[in-house]
């Protein structure tokens, strides 16, 4: 019996409800659900009582105990994780979660910092995001008697504080926990928590909070299209088809309607074989255009950055943005925007001959990325061909609307 047999064996005596599918691995791809028979949409797949999620209710008294009551739920679920032990009664759960090495080679947040400055924009921004959230948790968990003397290391010839367990405790906790086990754990609950509001949850936890672990839904991949109905009331989750498979097919979910900035920031991974969500920021190719007046002007509407094209559209703010630097003066701008118009067909020819000047000269960029990272030996081989892979969806995006333009 391997690891993901055991895992539903586990899973189903506590409750969970699996029809006809399993947990695979899937070869170069880790693992996966999969279809085991024939299914057709409607059909219920997964089936997770509340009894068996990992919640803000199940983190150990001594966990809760050891830190502020405001602490964050994702603070709270990353060390009762970081904590657990090889007798956990999650222990046949936790043997199935993305290893160490996994976690930290694919989230930007674990990588060495001087691959940040390659992430695209809103990558970066998201990041500096991430960053902050937890540096503001590992400096609560730091501040505990959970933490390790000497942060970031596992050992110290420092004498630390330990957790006292009552004779009741079933599994007692690790002395101390330190910055990487934090990390690592933290990742885990970034990566594979389940949003989960109820009657319950919103009268007690903020909306960042509701927040819980799930046993095998969260071995679901995504796919930018849904494929399942995942639903949730205070009695659990289920997750059911919507379509039809056939023995061998693997199943994904949505995660959300996300680009592949966000996927690689907050997941480690970008969809290569297509996302319709995925978009490009133009900040880069716009604003070295503007002057620094027409930067105020934009400021004082509203305009200023956040420029976006996707695989079929350049955004209203892009047009705006352009409009005042093809207009004959900033007046008649300011009429426009104030009516709500194009312009006119004339205009609007002259907004996208520049829109294509500014998008060859941005493509440029892209390719001196690409061969920077080329050229690099920062961080890890996968991590510096990510990126690049990430750059080369930005250049595609970039060609197909010069190209779709044609002007």
């Amino acid at each position: 019996m391997d690891i993901y047999d055991e895992l539903v064996l586990w899973a189903q005596n506590q409750g969970v409800e699996l029809h006809g599918v399993a947990p695979r691995e899937l070869p170069g791809r880790g693992v996966g659900i999969v279809a085991m028979k024939h299914i057709k949409a409607g059909d219920l797949l997964l089936q997770i009582p509340t009894s068996v999620l990992r919640t803000i209710d199940t983190v150990r008294p001594e966990v809760k105990q050891s830190l502020p009551k405001d602490t964050k739920v994702h603070a709270l679920l990353a060390a009762d994780l970081a904590l657990d032990s090889s007798t956990s009664k999650y222990s046949i759960w936790n043997a199935v979660v993305p290893a160490r090495e996994s976690i930290t080679a694919s989230l930007p947040l674990a990588w060495d910092t001087r691959l940040h400055s390659y992430l695209p924009k809103p990558a970066l921004a998201l990041l500096r995001k991430q960053q902050a959230k937890f540096n503001r948790d590992w400096a609560v968990v730091q501040q505990s008697p959970l933490a390790a003397a000497a942060a970031g290391s596992s050992s110290s010839a420092v004498t630390t504080p330990t957790i006292t367990t009552t004779a009741a405790d079933t599994h007692p906790l690790a002395a101390t926990i330190n910055r990487q086990d934090y990390l690592y754990a933290w990742l885990l609950v970034n990566t594979r928590t389940f949003y989960h509001e109820t009657r319950q949850t919103a009268a007690r936890l903020a909306r960042d909070d509701r927040m819980v672990l799930q046993p095998v839904a969260d071995l679901l991949n995504h796919a930018d299209a849904g494929e399942c109905a995942v639903a949730f009331d205070a009695g659990g989750f289920t997750v059911a088809a919507a379509r039809d498979y056939a023995p061998g097919d693997e199943i994904h979910i949505c995660y959300g309607k996300h680009h592949n900035d966000l996927l690689l920031v907050e997941y480690g991974f970008v969809l290569t074989g297509g996302n319709r969500w995925d978009e490009v920021c133009l900040d880069d190719a716009v604003l070295p255009a503007l002057s620094a007046a027409q930067r105020a002007l934009l400021d004082e509407r509203g305009f200023l950055g956040n420029y976006v094209l996707d695989a079929g559209t350049v955004c209203y703010r892009t047009h705006v943005a352009l409009r005042l630097l093809c207009c004959v003066s900033a007046g008649e701008w300011e009429r426009l925007v104030n009516d709500g118009e194009d312009g006119g067909e004339a205009l609007q020819e002259e907004v996208d001959r520049l829109l294509v000047r500014l998008l060859r000269r941005f493509r440029g960029t892209v390719e001196g990325k690409i061969r920077e990272l080329e050229a690099l030996e920062v961080g890890l081989p996968s991590q510096r061909e990510i990126l690049c892979t990430r750059w080369q969806q930005i250049g595609r995006l970039v060609d197909q609307t010069i190209e779709r333009l044609d002007v």
